[in-house]
């Protein structure tokens, strides 16, 4: 039963350290994130990455992802498709090109060099989603069009991720089981053509059905229920779990529970299952590892924070954003988070990435992630004034 001690230690830490991040005048999400470091491995090693982290970690970002669902106006999505496009795409680009050279340059193979241009390409925006709530920034033209472009950045994300797998002898999906890509890519294609029957005609339907049972919270529990069973479909899919879980929040958002929804589930995600998604993080971090490596880890952290805040910026700029709106939509692109960590993790598993490199890349993913707050804290406060 240690992992009651091990879940009693997270909460509390990262409620003092969210609390003196936040009399700081910085995000609270950066005193969580220090936490994972303070204890893990690279320091005090009072905790150490296990199956009871991960599980409650995974479970703490598809809420995580749930809740933004939930927040989002779903009119705008539809508006800012576009621009959400532009800036994935572009965003994309630039760090695919920029740590491909990277990966040549530190002596990586062809194909472990075009790996690592895909795992910097992905993006992971529940660091940014929990600024942007905190900074009400999430139903902005901004907001919008970052939550847009993770999605579109996500599916590009995995359909390159399993064309370069297959090269590489046989696609490997987040289980370990090996997938014929064709089969992959029509099960992903037929998984959006599910949501949107799903949230157009069956969902609010089921929240309706929901209100009728004869159980405490029920409409809460149902909630979740197709939150994490969308979040598990998709990851059979092969397509990140966040992906489902963002669309069944942005389904249920538009029946008339949202609120209550939303009233009951951040306390179940923020009290429990997100801290420990934060913490997780910093706990990935060594710094032997980077010491041996060091400057494969700089030139990635350095370029992997540039080529977002450039690439995604400038798609940002394409689609006629002011260029100080143009700065905080490539700001909030910057974290690669658990995207970029589960690619990371494919790569050791289909021998894409060394393990002796491992520790840089994982180094300079937590460094896009850990600054990406600042970024974009700074960015919204410019903009506000």
């Amino acid at each position: 039963m240690e992992f009651i001690g091990s879940l009693c230690l997270i909460l509390i830490s990262t409620a003092i350290g969210g609390h003196f991040s936040a009399r700081l005048n910085l995000p609270a999400v950066i005193g969580e994130l220090l936490v994972g470091i303070l204890l893990g491995p690279a320091l005090l090693n009072w905790l150490q990455p296990n199956d009871f982290i991960h599980f409650f970690s995974e479970i703490g970002v598809v809420i995580l992802m749930f809740i933004a669902g939930l927040e989002s106006d779903l009119s705008l999505l539809r508006r800012f498709i576009r621009p959400s496009t532009y800036v994935a795409v572009v965003g994309m680009l630039f760090p695919i090109l920029i740590a491909y050279l990277t990966g040549l340059y530190f002596h990586f193979s062809q194909l472990e060099s075009i790996f690592l241009g895909v795992t910097f390409a992905a993006t992971s925006v529940s660091i940014s989603v929990v600024v942007l709530q905190e900074m009400k920034q999430l139903d902005s033209h901004e907001g919008t069009t970052i939550l847009g472009a993770a999605v579109v950045d996500d599916v590009l994300a995995v359909i390159v991720l399993s064309i370069l797998i297959s090269f590489s002898g046989g696609q490997v999906n987040s289980s370990g089981n090996k997938q014929n890509l064709v089969l992959s890519l029509l099960l992903q294609i037929g998984y959006f053509v599910l949501l949107f029957v799903l949230g157009r005609w069956v969902i609010p339907y089921v929240m309706q059905f929901s209100s009728k049972l004869l159980v405490p919270a029920s409409e809460t529990l149902i909630s979740l229920v197709l939150c994490l069973g969308l979040a598990d479909l998709a990851d059979i899919t092969g397509l990140s779990t966040v992906i489902g879980a963002f669309f069944a929040g942005l389904a249920i958002g538009q029946t008339d529970y949202k609120v209550l929804i939303d009233r009951n589930i951040e306390p179940i995600g923020y009290a429990v299952f997100i801290p420990v998604f934060f913490v997780s993080i910093g706990l990935n971090m060594t710094f032997t590892g980077i010491i041996n490596d060091f400057w494969l880890f700089f030139v990635l952290s350095i370029g992997g924070i540039l080529s977002k805040l450039l690439g995604a910026g400038l798609g940002a700029k394409l689609a006629h954003f002011s260029w100080p709106s143009s700065f905080m939509i490539g700001a909030g692109m910057v974290s690669r988070g658990e995207m970029a960590l589960i690619i990371a993790q494919l790569g050791i598993q289909s021998h894409l990435l060394s393990t002796d490199r491992y520790s840089a890349v994982i180094g300079a993913i937590i460094i896009t992630t850990l600054i990406t707050p600042f970024l974009l804290r700074g960015t919204i406060s410019k903009i506000n004034h």
